[in-house]
């Protein structure tokens, strides 16, 4: 049994003992040290109504500049709104496994004996590196309900096609993470959900934090993990409704409706839903739409295909001709990722570019190469 796996484990089956210690309701607390390894500590939100007499539900994060409060602070709202507790290391970063799996058995554990937690509502959330930790926890573990994984998913990288746990990614449209998180969408046929959202590399904006706490909620009763609640329900499905009727293209549309029918289905009637999106699907339009869609993503990841396998030609018998049609793509892409029209021709450009030069040195040694790069990287993340 590995370590992640302990860990989790303890804390569904930790009874409270450290409850009584006084910890600040309705705030931020930014370090909070473990009992059993005081070099070991994590961000904190707990509900400003929270009491022990009842079990709460859970979020362990993981950031991947073992940044705890950004964490902690992304899903603050929610979690008040929903009643979550909150805990995010100050330990787990980007780097050896065993430095995020000694964080996540500290961290979980502490929760556990200090606080009275649903074993049936334990989630884990990440960003990045972080999303990679919290999927690694979850695929270790029985207990995990689900995964909130920000610009990445499974640790190797590779998506599955079932896990026994809930998910839902988030990717920005300039995120070099953003077709592995496509990827992940398409592959998945156990509950999940992606969000898309303008930007880059980084955690979503608030209200999509909102949506995944909501989602994480209906998968809930869905499950049977919480009671039902259809007012709830159908305070979320309108909002879903809302979302649809403002969406600004066909396939789009496709994608919420089918993740409305599937989300409420069983819970409350969504078969007016159920019945455009059949109708939908059989229009030539939106068949040439998905189907444009779909190749799209396709000839990016054939894109990225090709460059790192001209970079693996680097240094050989090849490496000049192989340098030479590298410059020749990265100058291409840079002029579209110049473009100053918001296109989704820009935000293909500008994600390629960012997947080449994120993870280059772990790909190559070669200076040229790498110094070529450097004049075409895009500033921030």
């Amino acid at each position: 049994m590995n370590r992640l796996m302990v860990a989790m484990l303890a804390l569904g089956a930790c009874a409270p003992r450290a409850a009584a210690q006084a910890l600040e309701r309705g705030t931020t607390l930014e370090r909070v040290e473990c009992a059993g390894d005081a070099a070991q500590t994590y961000a904190l939100y707990l509900p400003s109504g929270y009491s022990p007499e009842r079990r709460w539900s859970v979020i362990l994060a993981f950031h991947p500049g073992a940044r705890g409060p950004v964490m902690v602070e992304k899903f603050r709202a929610a979690a008040e709104q929903y009643g979550y507790i909150v805990a995010a290391s100050n330990n787990s970063r980007n780097g050896p496994l065993d430095v995020s799996a000694a964080a996540a058995q500290a961290m979980s554990t502490d929760v556990g004996r200090r606080f009275s937690i649903d074993p049936q509502r334990v989630y884990v959330a990440g960003m990045s590196g972080g999303a990679r930790v919290a999927t690694n926890v979850a695929l270790a573990n029985t207990i995990i309900a689900g995964v909130i994984a920000s610009s990445a998913g499974f640790p190797d990288g590779r998506p599955r096609s079932k896990v026994p746990f809930a998910v839902f990614g988030t990717a920005g449209t300039e995120d070099f993470n953003y077709m592995e998180m496509r990827l992940l969408d398409r592959r998945l046929t156990s509950p999940h959900f992606l969000a898309v959202f303008r930007g880059g590399h980084t955690l979503p904006p608030d209200d999509v934090a909102l949506d995944a706490v909501e989602w994480l909620e209906l998968q809930a009763m869905r499950s049977g993990r919480r009671s039902r609640d259809d007012v709830l329900a159908a305070r979320i499905l309108e909002k879903r409704r809302n979302r649809i009727a403002a969406s600004p293209d066909i396939a789009g549309t496709v994608y919420l409706l089918r993740a409305l029918v599937d989300d409420f289905k069983g819970l409350l009637d969504v078969s007016a839903e159920e019945r455009r999106l059949d109708g939908l699907l059989r229009q030539s339009d939106v068949k040439k739409a998905l189907k444009s869609e779909r190749e799209s993503e396709d000839a990016e990841q054939r894109m990225l295909e090709e460059i790192f396998t001209l970079e693996a030609q680097l240094g050989g018998e090849a490496g000049d001709a192989a340098l030479m049609t590298l410059r020749d793509r990265l100058s291409r892409l840079s002029r579209k990722a110049a473009g100053e029209a918001d296109t989704p021709e820009r935000s293909q450009a500008r994600r390629v570019m960012r997947s080449i030069t994120a993870g280059a040195t772990d790909r190559t040694s070669d200076r040229q190469y790498l110094k070529l790069l450097e004049q075409f990287r895009l500033p921030g993340r």
